[in-house]
C-alpha cells in the first residue's frame, strides 16, 4: 500500500550517533502511524518506537528509551529515528514500517503491513 525506503545506517562507535530516516514517494504518510524495528542475526524483530499519524502517541522500548527520538517532517513526507549514545546492542538492521491508522501508534509488528527494505546500523569499535 505505501512503498517506503530507509537511509542512514552506517558503522558507528559506541557513544556515537545516527539519524535513520523514513521516505516515502508519491503516497503521503500524514494517516499512517509509523514504527521503528531492528533485527539483530538470529534474533526476532522487535518494535524499537512508533509515531502516529498526528505525532501525538509517541512510543519507545525500555532499551532505547532516553537515547532514541522519533519525529516526522510533514513537508518532506519522512520520519525521522534519531539514535543517541549507542551501544553494541543496537546493531541491527533497522526496519520502517507504515500502518494506516490515525490514533495512537503500535509497535507490535503485526499490526504494519507496509515495510520498507531496511538499513544496516553497525554500533562496533
Amino acid at each position: 500500500q505505501v512503498q517506503l525506503v530507509e537511509s542512514g545506517g552506517e558503522l558507528v562507535q559506541p557513544g556515537g550517533s545516527l539519524r535513520l530516516s523514513c521516505a516515502a514517494s508519491g503516497v503521503t504518510l500524514d494517516y499512517y502511524a509509523i514504527g521503528w524495528f531492528r533485527q539483530a542475526p538470529g534474533k526476532e524483530r522487535e518494535g524499537v518506537s512508533c509515531i502516529s499519524a498526528t505525532s501525538v502517541s509517541i512510543y519507545y522500548a525500555d532499551s532505547v528509551k532516553g537515547r532514541f527520538t522519533i519525529s516526522r517532517d510533514y513537508a518532506k513526507n519522512t520520519v525521522y529515528l534519531q539514535m543517541n549514545s549507542l551501544k553494541p546492542e543496537d546493531t541491527a538492521v533497522y526496519y520502517c514500517a507504515a500502518e494506516r491508522r490515525t490514533g495512537g501508534c503500535s509497535a507490535a509488528k503485526g499490526r504494519y503491513a507496509s515495510w520498507g527494505q531496511g538499513t544496516q546500523v553497525t554500533v562496533s569499535s
